[in-house]
């Protein structure tokens, strides 16, 4: 396969795995937890800082775990102002980036090569958080759709690609000083695993209109010719579908055009013997060239669920002016975000690629869309899907200062959409969920008749209740809205958000660099083990996102919220989860370390399993310790897993 070679890369390829875990940490003030409830890192969550960084922190608990991701990177139009700064360790790139402008201009001659140096690592760990049967959505234009489609090519497999989506972003002209402007988007998708993703289809009631009879118990169906008519329908053309049926007076029946052509049969023998052994092929009476002949039908009865393909042309969503003005609406204030997404967009996406308890993911936030969209769709269907955005500070282009974008905007517009909001303005609500609706299908009288009683019925229904009620037809598309003057409060859609501060990194290193010339406290260790073993923290005292200052207080003052015990002559329980209990057998002492005492001896393990077995017998026991005097054989009968210090500390399977 083809590959996109591009400056940087080789530093990059692997950058991913260097990047440290941190903690997430919750900030209760930040918060929007349920009525009741205390924040929890189990609810739907909002974290603020680099996504790199992020998408690293969510990998303890979410690898593998997340349905639908869909981000909106910045398309490199060379005007957005976004800055490339991840710490690659490499003199090279340094010194690449400190001589380069940053921000990335359009005058940025390298402006491509360090996009795809940024957009690199967070694809690699964005397929790492992907469920085996989940999907990855991507907006982008013109400017990187190429170079994404070949990244997402090397990193997903092309055999992944799903589809290409087009999105028109605009309903007016941009500017008619030019010939031609860009009026659509790209919405690359593609699949961990293409033969196992789940999508599903789109539901379409009006499927249902091509089914006009009932049978006796009530079922819808319809009856088609089985000889085929028009293009392609002779014998010479389909010589397998010529043959003989019988008809009720057990004559052989041909398919034979009314001129006395030989034609053929809709379907092959296999079919038609199918239909006869079902019950479906149909024989009639028709007149036909001045005699009553039998002609056989094939029965089809309508579906439960009535659904169609999802189309790739997206004509008929909201654009970015609707989805300003959404912004509008909630804030109450002009231009709060250049480029948002209407939650439409989202929710078309959420219709394909989701279910009701599905984890949906977006790394680069904005303006919170997604989790409006989340909400939203929860509210619709009574799902409870839940969303994870992680959304970095932006530069503020006019003075030159970086913006805590996630608080004032993504953070707070999802704390409205859930409370509610006063709104002063034009609501519109769907009436009829749009359907297509076709030339061929509107010519026909009862078709015609059908679809104009049903609007006359819904605007007869809802006249009351609204100022007007409009038609809209775009590109075949016809929807109903009922629109009404308000000047009220919005209704809030329910939910619940935690948010969430990045910690300090959680390495050995640095465990090491805390207490120079000694080793890591026993809580220290405990909980960097505890976290990059599970990916659960344990309880802290402070619960808040500690500050600049605060930090370095606790750095220098050495104090931790892990267990402070010290084992005596055994391991040490530093926490458990739904499947693991996890040990750590250590002193901060090299002498002890190096003694037979720093040993986990069978003696441990048998005192370890008794424990599980009369404490928690369905979960299993993680030993952390120096060295061990016990074979595999027996920890593998004890249900126990041991992971020496301080060369295997490594991440058990995701729960």
């Amino acid at each position: 396969m083809p590959t996109l070679e591009f400056k940087g890369k080789s530093f990059i390829y692997t950058h991913h795995l260097g990047v440290p875990y941190r903690e997430l940490l919750v900030v209760p003030d930040k918060c929007s937890p349920a009525p009741g409830r205390q924040p929890d890192l189990e609810d739907n969550l909002i974290i603020h800082g680099d996504n790199l960084e992020a998408l690293k922190a969510l990998l303890p608990r979410y690898a593998g775990k997340v349905d639908c991701i869909y981000i909106d990177p910045p398309y490199n139009t060379g005007n957005e102002g976004w800055c490339y700064s991840d710490a690659v360790n490499s003199p090279l790139m340094r010194e690449w980036l400190k001589k380069s402008s940053n921000p990335v201009e359009r005058e940025d001659l390298q402006r491509h090569d360090k996009w795809l140096c940024m957009i690199w690592p967070r694809l690699q760990l964005l397929k790492e958080l992907l469920a085996e049967d989940g999907a990855i959505f991507v907006s982008i234009d013109d400017n990187e759709s190429h170079r994404l489609q070949a990244v997402l090519d090397e990193v997903f497999g092309e055999e992944n690609h799903v589809a290409t989506f087009i999105w028109r972003k605009v309903d007016s002209p941009n500017d008619n000083k030019v010939a031609i402007t860009p009026d659509h988007e790209m919405i690359l998708c593609y699949a961990n695993d293409a033969e196992q993703v789940g999508f599903g289809p789109k539901d379409d009631a009006s499927i249902l209109e091509g089914y006009s009879t009932k049978d006796k118990s009530g079922r819808l169906y319809r009856d088609r010719l089985l000889k085929k008519n028009g293009k392609n329908s002779l014998r010479s053309d389909r010589p397998t579908m010529y043959f003989p049926l019988e008809d009720p007076d057990g004559n052989q029946v041909f398919p034979i055009h009314d001129n006395g052509e030989e034609a053929c049969w809709a379907a092959g023998k296999k079919a038609v013997d199918k239909h006869h052994s079902e019950g479906t092929l149909i024989w009639k009476k028709r007149e036909r060239r001045g005699h009553t002949v039998w002609e056989p039908y094939t029965r089809e009865f309508a579906p439960e669920t009535p659904t169609r393909p999802h189309p790739t042309i997206w004509s008929d969503l909201p654009t970015t002016r609707q989805a300003k003005a959404m912004l509008t609406e909630i804030f109450g204030a002009v231009d709060v975000f250049a480029t948002p997404k209407p939650i439409q967009l989202i929710e078309r996406i959420l219709d394909i690629a989701t279910n009701k308890d599905s984890i949906v993911l977006d790394s680069f936030a904005g303006s919170g869309t997604t989790a409006h969209a989340v909400l939203t769709q929860n509210k619709k269907d009574g799902g409870n899907r839940r969303f994870i955005l992680v959304q970095c500070d932006e530069l503020n282009k006019q003075t030159g200062e970086m913006v805590d974008l996630c608080a004032k905007l993504t953070a707070e517009r999802v704390r409205r959409a859930i409370r509610g909001y006063d709104y002063t303005g034009t609501a519109e609500t769907e009436l009829h969920p749009p359907e297509k609706i076709t030339w061929t299908t509107f010519s026909k009288d009862k078709a015609r008749n059908e679809i104009l009683g049903r609007i006359e019925g819904i605007e007869n229904l809802e006249r009351g209740n609204y100022d007007k009620i409009e038609k809209k037809m775009v590109e075949g598309v016809l929807s109903i809205v009922g629109q009404k003057q308000v000047a009220e409060r919005m209704p809030g859609l329910g939910g619940s958000f935690t948010y969430v501060e990045l910690g300090e990194p959680m390495d050995l290193e640095r465990l090491l660099a805390e207490t120079p010339g000694s080793l890591p406290s026993f809580a220290s260790l405990s909980r960097y083990l505890f976290f990059t073993s599970t990916g659960h923290t344990l309880p802290a005292v402070e619960t808040t996102a500690p500050t600049k200052s605060t930090a370095q207080a606790r750095r220098k003052a050495k104090t931790k919220t892990a267990p402070e015990a010290i084992p005596s002559d055994g391991p040490v329980l530093v926490g458990e989860t739904e499947i693991w209990r996890v040990y750590l057998l250590y002193r901060p002492d090299e002498a002890w370390l190096r003694s037979p005492a720093a040993a986990f001896t069978r003696t441990h393990a048998e005192a370890l399993d008794a424990a599980r077995k009369q404490e928690a017998p369905a979960k299993q026991v993680l030993v952390f310790a120096a060295a061990k005097y016990i074979s595999h054989r027996s920890l593998r009968e004890l249900r126990l897993e041991f992971a020496q210090l301080p060369y295997a500390l490594h991440r058990v399977q995701p729960e």
